[in-house]
């Protein structure tokens, strides 16, 4: 059996939770491979919306085990929270029965959150627009090999690992101008998490999705973010701190390229972005506010409004081709529904010519040039049947068959969980 991925091929934000929830149930397992708390999958359950952060999308489905790889960054607290509100609001889910965390994924300690938030507020340091949870600084520990892991928290002497460093951060953090909450406080807070953290499984996890694997079952991997924000291809400096590629789902479960089977790669109509950095394709104008309330378009984690531009061609071939992507999903065709016209940037205008693909950075003086296509009209939240698609949208998606060369072959038609389509893969 080979394991399928999931990711996102923009800025974040395209819908990967409502496809997971969709097709999860095909799986044995689904595994988290990267990410931490600064992400949200936004799920619809019973007419209810619910956000994930840390814990896999297949969260809802029997015999489905959940795993949190590796490659993730795990902030006990958040975890906590997350566990306690998602029992709240479905009493039937058993994490304790179905979740298993890998025994190598980085904590994010208290002292993180305060550190991303002093670098983010400190002029002497690039504010990125991060979420502030604490994500760089877990991986940027982990890298200096100054961090903690979850298989840790059994040590003798894990409570004054813990402590030693939650008083050299707060040293440093005295230094500056940072307002810091009562060191017993986060401490207390942590350590009571770190308690309700023993009672989920805690292992091998590589050792455990190999042996999977072997033994026939379905692994679906799920990325958090997106391509373009991957710490490496993405639109660096305003990018995550972890890989969001097919490649950074081997390494952060410790699975083989050799047994990855489909990729599936969701992206939006348009595109979106929360927080800094390039984004041709902005829309500054009334437009752009009407699609934001239109689609909701504010983060499902932190509430910001998102940015909104056209759907970048180039990027998006970019993010399929690093990918490897076998098969597009796209969202939000529905909240395009009744424009006369929508754009769709197909390269990009040089002095010396044009660009058909652009990667983590643009080339100076590059504009986009934007191709006009008709709107359609109507709800299509209600269609069940792909030929009952309006013309102009059959239209818009054959276009983008041809020009991405992978086939799309799902289309969500509004925000409810069945509200999605499977159409002919060409």
């Amino acid at each position: 059996m080979n394991m399928d991925i999931v990711l996102g091929l923009q800025w974040g934000d395209e819908g990967k939770g409502k496809f997971i929830d969709l097709i999860s149930e095909d799986y044995d397992i689904t595994a988290r491979f990267n990410g931490g708390a600064n992400a949200g999958h936004s799920i619809e359950r019973h007419g209810k919306r619910i956000t994930l952060k840390s814990l896999p999308s297949g969260i809802f489905m029997k015999g489905v085990q959940n795993v949190i790889g590796t490659g993730t960054v795990l902030d006990p607290v958040s975890l906590r929270r997350e566990i306690l509100n998602l029992k709240e609001f479905d009493g039937t889910i058993e994490p304790e029965n179905n979740l298993i965390i890998s025994a190598k994924a980085h904590l994010v300690l208290p002292t993180h959150k305060l550190l991303d938030i002093f670098m983010e507020d400190n002029p002497d340091y690039t504010p990125i627009g991060t979420t502030r949870n604490g994500i760089a600084q877990a991986y940027s520990n982990k890298i200096l090999r100054q961090n903690l892991r979850v298989g840790d928290i059994d040590a003798p002497d894990f409570k004054s690992r813990i402590e030693r460093i939650l008083n050299r951060d707060y040293s440093v953090l005295a230094g500056g101008d940072t307002v810091l909450p009562p060191w017993e406080e986060i401490s207390r807070e942590f350590f009571e998490a770190i308690e309700f953290l023993k009672k989920f499984t805690r292992t091998e996890t590589e050792l455990f999705l190999n042996t999977a694997l072997l033994t026939g079952k379905k692994i679906l991997a799920e990325g958090s973010q997106a391509a373009m924000l991957d710490i490496d291809h993405g639109t660096y400096p305003y990018v995550t701190s972890s890989s969001t590629t097919a490649s950074g789902a081997c390494s952060g479960l410790g699975i083989s390229p050799k047994k990855v089977g489909e990729i599936f790669g969701i992206a939006k109509a348009y595109c979106t972005r929360v927080g800094n950095g390039m984004f041709p394709t902005e829309i500054f104008d009334e437009l752009g506010e009407e699609i934001r309330n239109k689609g909701h378009e504010f983060g499902s984690n932190t509430g910001r409004p998102r940015r909104i531009g056209w759907l970048d061609l180039p990027a998006l071939r970019y993010a399929i081709m690093i990918n490897g992507v076998t098969q597009v999903i796209l969202t939000k065709a529905d909240i395009l529904s009744g424009m006369k016209s929508v754009a769709v940037c197909t390269h990009y205008a040089l002095e010396d010519g044009s660009m058909a693909t652009i990667s983590g950075t643009l080339p100076e003086n590059g504009l986009p040039v934007l191709k006009q296509m008709k709107g359609w009209e109507g709800d299509i939240t209600a269609i069940d049947d792909a030929s009952n698609l309006p013309e102009e949208l059959k239209t818009f998606l054959s276009f983008l068959n041809d020009e991405l060369g992978v086939p799309i072959t799902y289309l969500s038609t509004g925000p409810g969980r069945n509200e999605i389509l499977k159409l002919n893969r060409k």
